[in-house]
């Protein structure tokens, strides 16, 4: 029985899914997406997770997509299939956090790039390497890479294929911190921690009405807050009574 290619772990509502191909680097396949893609969608509807963490098992996060994998004419169930799956992560109703070591390239970004927060270790090493191989971006790296940095930020990274450190990116906000690569995998259960200590309807909430008014005339988004488009939180009074907590 061969291992799977992405493993899920559960534990205080909190789902670690892990790529699984350090040999590999954690490479993107046709066969990883796949795997990718059931657990997002069963993650959709399970009530019992508040938050997800999207990390890669071994050295490296991920090094991107597998270049003999391209060459070897291997292909995804459908024409958008990788690209339509970091669309549903992107899209999960609850908070997403990437754990970021090693490499994160190319399409192994754009795929970090689908979740909600990044942390990465002080070492990692980031880019969009997609110019130093003549692919062209088609994962989204063009728009959620901008969303992120600006404009001109974007244009340099990818016009570049510069790879930055965990440090540089924290410092443009590519990843929402950067921390010593020791305590990574701490820091970002943290993080997690501290999310899932919250309403989760709060977050989700929140994650929904941020994607919403995305593209909404400022006055018109201020007022879709306003008509609370989702009611309240299912223990909005339970935490009332108890002081927040």
């Amino acid at each position: 029985m061969t291992d799977p290619l992405v493993v899920r772990q559960d534990a205080d509502g909190v789902a670690t899914l892990t790529l699984n191909r350090p040999e590999k680097l954690n490479a993107l396949t046709p066969a990883v997406f796949i795997e990718l893609r059931q657990h997002v969608d069963a993650l959709a509807d399970d009530e019992s997770v508040g938050c997800v963490i999207l990390g890669g098992a071994g050295r490296s996060f991920c090094a991107g997509n597998d270049l003999g994998g391209i060459s070897s004419g291997l292909k995804a169930p459908t024409p958008h299939f990788q690209a339509e799956t970091i669309d549903a992560l992107e899209a999960l109703p609850k908070p997403t956090i990437a754990r970021i070591q090693g490499h994160c390239f190319t399409g192994g970004l754009e795929l970090a790039l689908g979740c909600d927060l990044l942390v990465a270790a002080e070492t990692a090493q980031l880019g969009d390497t997609h110019g130093q191989w003549g692919l062209i971006a088609s994962w989204g790296m063009t728009i959620r890479l901008p969303e992120r940095v600006g404009v001109p930020k974007a244009k340099e990274l990818m016009y570049t294929a510069r790879r930055i450190s965990g440090v540089e990116a924290a410092a443009m906000g590519l990843v929402n911190t950067a921390v010593p690569e020791d305590v990574l995998d701490t820091a970002t259960a943290d993080l997690a921690a501290e999310i899932v200590a919250n309403s989760w309807d709060t977050s989700t909430f929140d994650k929904a009405i941020l994607s919403d008014t995305r593209d909404m005339a400022r006055p018109d988004a201020l007022a879709y807050e306003r008509s609370h488009p989702y009611g309240n939180p299912r223990d909005m009074a339970e935490r009332m009574a108890a002081g927040g907590r």
